[in-house]
Formats: C-alpha cells, sequence, structure tokens
C-alpha cells in the first residue's frame, strides 16, 4: 500500500492573505507529511505583510503573488499551476496532521470513483494549542442530499480532491465572498462519489481574523449557494428533504451563534453596536428562527435564575439529581445523543430497529422511514415488535434491517462481541449500525442497576466494532468534556450550564461515545 500511495501524484495549494506570521508553520505542516507531496504552491493574494520572506526560507515551495482577487481566485490560480493527480488546500494560518495526505490517498486507492475525499479535524488557538476535536460527519451514501443538509466537511483543509474533476467542474466560485468550498462539495457530489474516513487531518485556527466570524456575511453567502441547488434538489423527494432541511439549519445555526456573541457583548459592554447591527441583520435573514431563539433563551436564562445549583453547591457527595438529570430538564447525555443522530438523520431510513421505543427513529428518520421495529428485553412496551436478547438475539431475523438505533444500550449487554455480532447479522448488506455509549456516566439506580456492566471508551469501540465490521467501515466520534461530564454526574440537566462550554469535545473526557458502521 505504501508503494502504491507514493506513486500518487499530489499538490498543496498554500493561499495567504495577510498571514505571513503562520506562514512557516503551515508550509513545515505539509513538508511534514508521512507521504511527501510532489509540489508545495504559494498563492499570495495581494498580502501586505510580505509572506515572500518566509517563502524564501524553503527551496522546494513554489511561490506566486497576485492581486488582491479573494480566496476563491487564489485557489483558482494555484489549481491551474498544479500539475499532479491530486490537489489540496490549505489556508496559511492552518496545518495539515502528518497523515493527511496518506490517508486521503489510501481513501481514493480504495474509493477510485470518488471526487472528493475527506476527514475529520481540531480546532487550535492562535498560539496553537488544541482546543478540542471535532467529530466526522458523513456525507453518507447519497452525499449529495447530505451536503444539501450543510456543510458537512467544516474544514477545506481535510479534503483531497482528484484534481481533473475539479477543473472540469469549473474550480472555485470567484463572485462568492465565502462559502466557495461549500458551493464546490455541492457541485461535485451530485455527479460524483465521496468518501471520508474519521482520522483527525488538520488543525483549524480560531482567532481575530477569522474570515468566518461575520455572521450575516456566512449566512447570506451559505443560503446563496445552497438555493443555487433549490431547482435540481426538487427533482429528488430525499433531496428536496434535505434542502429544506438545509436552509433551517443553515439559519439556525447563524442566528444561534450572533445571539451568542451579542450576549458576550451585552455582558463585557464591547463591541456592543456592531454587534447589535450584526444582530439586526441576522434577523431579517431568519425572523423566524431569531424569534424562537430568543424566546428560548430567555426562558432558558430564567431556568438558570430559578436554579437551586450554584457553583458553590458542588461541594457535596450526592447528585442534585437521581434520576440522570430528567427530573430537571433534558439529560446533558442526550444532548449529544441527539446531536450525533442528527448529523445521521440520512441513515435513518427504510426498515429501521430501535430499542426501548422508536421516538428517535421517527425523529430524526420521518418520512424515510418505511417500517418502524422496536427490539425490548420483555414484552409490554405497546410498540414491541421484537422481544429478545442482544448478545443471544435467537428470533432476530438474519439481513433484515436498513438501519438500527442503539443509544445508550450496549453496556447493559455483558458479552458485547456477541451483542455486535447479532447487530450486524441482522443488518441488512448496505445497512448501518447508529450506536452510542457511556464513557461517563452514573449508574442507574432504578431497574437497569443491576445490569450496568461498562463505560467505553473511543479506542474500545473502534476496536469492538472493527472485529465485526471492518475498521475502515466504522466512523467513531465522542461528545463531552471534564465540564459536561460534572455537571452530567451532579444530575444538572442541559439548561442549567453553559450552551457554549457543552459544545467543547474532549477525547480524553467524553461523556458518550458515538459510531456509525456500515455493513459492506
Amino acid at each position: 500500500m505504501t508503494s502504491r500511495l507514493a506513486a500518487s501524484s499530489v499538490s498543496v495549494v498554500i493561499t495567504t492573505y495577510n498571514h505571513a506570521r503562520f506562514l512557516a508553520e503551515a508550509i513545515d505542516s505539509v513538508r511534514n507529511q508521512t507521504v511527501k507531496p510532489d509540489e508545495i504552491i504559494i498563492v499570495d493574494d495581494g498580502s501586505s505583510d510580505n509572506p515572500e520572506s518566509v517563502v524564501r526560507r524553503y527551496d522546494d515551495v513554489h511561490y506566486i503573488c497576485q492581486k488582491n482577487q479573494g480566496l476563491a481566485a487564489a485557489r483558482n490560480t494555484g489549481m491551474t499551476a498544479a500539475r499532479s493527480e491530486f490537489i489540496a488546500f490549505l489556508d496559511a494560518d492552518d496545518r495539515l496532521r502528518p497523515v493527511a495526505l496518506a490517508t486521503n490517498l489510501a481513501l481514493f486507492h480504495d474509493n477510485p470513483d470518488c471526487a472528493l475525499v475527506y476527514g475529520a479535524y481540531r480546532d487550535i488557538d492562535e498560539a496553537g494549542a488544541v482546543r478540542n476535536t471535532v467529530p466526522l460527519s458523513s456525507a453518507g451514501k447519497d452525499a449529495y442530499a447530505g451536503f444539501l443538509t450543510g456543510n458537512l466537511i467544516g474544514m477545506h483543509a481535510t479534503v483531497l480532491y482528484r484534481r481533473r474533476i475539479l477543473e472540469a467542474a469549473g474550480g472555485f466560485d470567484r463572485s462568492l465572498r465565502a462559502c466557495e468550498d461549500y458551493d464546490v462539495y455541492l457541485r461535485l457530489s451530485r455527479a460524483n462519489r465521496v468518501a471520508c474516513s474519521p482520522e483527525c487531518l488538520a488543525d483549524y485556527r480560531r482567532h481575530a481574523s477569522n474570515m468566518s466570524k461575520s455572521n450575516p456575511m456566512m449566512l447570506r453567502a451559505a443560503l446563496k449557494v445552497l438555493r443555487r441547488q433549490r431547482n435540481v434538489a426538487q427533482t429528488n423527494p430525499d433531496w428536496a428533504a434535505a434542502y429544506r432541511e438545509g436552509v433551517e439549519k443553515w439559519k439556525c445555526y447563524y442566528t444561534d451563534m450572533q445571539l451568542a456573541q451579542l450576549g458576550t457583548a451585552l455582558r463585557s459592554r464591547s463591541a456592543l453596536a456592531s454587534q447589535l447591527g450584526s444582530t439586526i441583520a441576522v434577523s431579517l435573514a431568519a425572523p423566524l428562527q431569531t424569534a424562537v431563539m430568543l424566546r428560548h433563551r430567555f426562558r432558558r436564562r430564567s431556568s438558570r435564575h430559578r436554579s437551586s445549583a450554584r457553583f458553590g453547591d458542588l461541594e457535596r457527595t450526592e447528585p442534585f439529581s437521581m434520576e440522570f438529570g430528567f427530573d430537571r430538564g433534558k439529560p446533558v447525555d442526550r444532548r449529544y445523543v441527539e446531536t450525533f443522530l442528527a448529523s445521521c438523520s440520512l441513515n435513518i431510513s427504510g426498515r429501521v430497529l430501535e430499542i426501548g421505543d422508536n421516538a428517535y427513529t421517527m425523529r430524526f428518520g420521518g418520512s424515510r422511514v418505511t417500517t418502524s421495529d422496536v427490539l425490548n428485553r420483555y414484552d409490554g412496551h405497546p410498540l414491541t415488535t421484537f422481544v429478545d436478547d442482544l448478545a443471544n438475539g435467537e428470533d432476530l431475523p438474519s439481513e433484515t434491517f436498513d438501519c438500527i438505533v442503539l443509544t445508550q444500550t450496549l453496556h447493559l449487554v455483558f458479552d458485547l462481541p456477541a451483542a455486535v455480532a447479532t447487530l450486524w447479522r441482522i443488518l441488512k448488506p448496505g445497512g448501518v449500525l447508529l450506536i452510542t455509549v457511556p464513557w461517563v456516566s452514573p449508574i442507574d439506580r432504578g431497574e437497569w442497576g443491576g445490569t450496568w456492566y461498562w463505560s467505553i471508551t473511543p479506542a474500545a469501540l473502534r476496536r469492538l466494532l472493527s472485529d465485526r465490521f471492518g475498521a475502515r467501515n466504522i466512523e467513531v466520534s465522542h461528545y463531552g468534556s471534564a465540564y459536561s461530564a460534572t455537571g452530567f454526574l451532579y444530575g444538572l440537566a442541559e439548561h442549567e450550564l453553559n450552551s457554549a462550554l457543552l459544545d467543547v469535545n474532549d477525547p480524553n473526557c467524553p461523556v458518550i461515545v458515538a459510531a456509525r458502521a456500515f455493513k459492506r
């Protein structure tokens, strides 16, 4: 495999605009790849901070300077200059992880009909310290439908393109001020396959001058790009539903971001005028979403004020709730379970089996579900269609289900390999298992306490599933951090905690671990 990867030619284009202070770090990250690129091309889009002085330190880098024309034009310049079979793009303030090119080339080797492949990434701060790892969002079998729901890739540097396909599609649209990468994903995935890997491939630097900090501009750009697909999306019911979901998601995402920034400005009394202006601009583009979220935030703030929990109250040995926080609101782990399922919603289709009830099947699958089945260990639930034990599973039919939704249940089965074998057996070829398991959690004080056997790490879940599904068919992600784990252990509900901190995901202290496993 290594020799085959080395035989593949790769160009890496680094675009820079007044980011010379980060440029050497970006170049070094490319030069330190386990599979070396054939060429490194620097495109200076009219910078005033003299990036050429940095480039002079390297004799294996090709430097191109042009008048400022925008990021899309700079990338097109690099694409035109490139000569390799594959091409990647890196912004000068970001970094590639050492295995980025090798991982993506291996994906192309296994998926030769793909136009692009991608992976996961980490957020880093201005100094380069890691903040958190962003779990992979897979585009699924129908990548075009996946991208209609949103930019599942998130960071462009994780992408490797087949250069001739990108060029044939016209490259990047120079008329777009932002989201030119999302526009390309939509155009390419409409007629080509896309593959991905959960491997972390790049570092995205968060700093004061990030272009993507302007919420009104980013919302306008995202909706402009998505609306270009409206006519095509209407030709397919699944695409049409994905399109509607995408419009709603983009409006909700940037509305939430803007209201959070407005709240910060109100508390700090800094940049208040500009944040008010941005909030007005976002509310004009998404009036319904703004009204709903403002009402939700006021309610949440009121609930926090009514809450008896304060930081000083944590000096105690008993949790505030003995029921995981259900009696106070939504439990913290449910936030992460639902985030994961929302990212995999397009996989919840056809005949779907869920454990316990079918609430998540219908919430996230909706009209895509043709048959909803429910498995329980014991009879009695009105929606139950199968009664069996996953470790045994004798009464469960083989190769029957298109999707299995298994949330916060596997840890109750002592014989984990046997349960996974059952899950694999009852899935249809091409079917998908969506699974979440606890890592940090209280033990149930009720009926499940006697069979609460396991806490499962990301490495353990990957190993457990790969023995049956194969390592390349598994995507493992993790959600939560020490902050959310502490709140969850104390039984605090979601609304009692800081939403921004709940969104931080620490691989070394997750609350839950999730995986999507495909039966190939």
